[in-house]
């Protein structure tokens, strides 16, 4: 039986911590652990189910129907491990966190020179930890580039590299992207299509909606600011 697609959010978080101040570069993209808190357990309370984009499949393709909600984080920074795992536990939820392999134990350096604060990215021990809680580990890229102003080469490289390297790290299959910067074209996506990867997010706003190419999806951005009927009602409404 097939169901019907209904709009699916896709929530996009980067950090869960202590913004550096309002005035330092993207720090509306860092969101307390009490606001994230605050925002599974109405999520919860409400009804609806956070899930991984793999747990998000059979939603997807209307093989599985409910109220559901993706719930995926970029980069791969420390503070996701250490204040969202709990919470996601507690609420029964899984997450993808987009990785970038060459940062794993390092730190957002493709952020240097912007004056964005340091802030480090999990280590080989805590990806794994990661997944043995039942989350899933996506790819974004093996240096966080700009995949539209590279040298098609290498985008191939970061594109397909990345994936080898978690899937040696993790042992599993790796098949969720996740486009740096949102930085897309024809192209890349045909190179992410090749590469094996069965879904991959944009910085595009919106919900999943039938006929959504699965290598196009569009998110939500939830912003340090965002208060929670604001966060319901472009969740609702994408």
């Amino acid at each position: 039986m097939r169901y019907r697609l209904m709009p699916i959010p896709i929530l996009m978080y980067h950090q869960i911590d202590e913004a550096a101040g309002k005035d330092s570069p993207f720090a509306h993209l860092t969101v307390s652990p009490r606001a994230f808190r605050r925002q599974m357990n109405w999520l919860k309370r409400l009804g609806w189910t956070g899930l991984s984009m793999r747990d998000l499949k059979p939603y997807l393709s209307g093989e599985r129907s409910g109220r559901v909600v993706g719930i995926t984080f970029d980069d791969g920074f420390r503070n996701v491990h250490s204040s969202a795992l709990a919470t996601l536990a507690r609420c029964g939820f899984t997450a993808t966190n987009y990785l970038v392999s060459r940062q794993i134990g390092g730190f957002n350096k493709w952020d240097a020179g912007l004056g964005i604060p340091r802030w480090d990215c999990m280590s080989k021990e805590q990806v794994l930890d990661w997944k043995r809680s039942g989350h899933e580990v996506g790819a974004h890229t093996l240096d966080h580039i700009h995949l539209t102003a590279a040298a098609p080469a290498e985008s191939r490289r970061q594109i397909t590299d990345v994936r080898h390297e978690l899937e040696d790290l993790t042992g599993d299959t790796v098949d969720a992207f996740c486009y740096p910067y949102g930085d897309v074209s024809e192209e890349i996506r045909s190179v992410v299509e090749e590469a094996g990867y069965t879904s991959a997010t944009t910085i595009r706003s919106g919900r999943v909606r039938s006929g959504d190419d699965r290598l196009l999806l569009p998110r939500i951005s939830v912003r340090q600011d965002d208060g929670f009927y604001r966060i319901l009602r472009r969740w609702l409404t994408g």
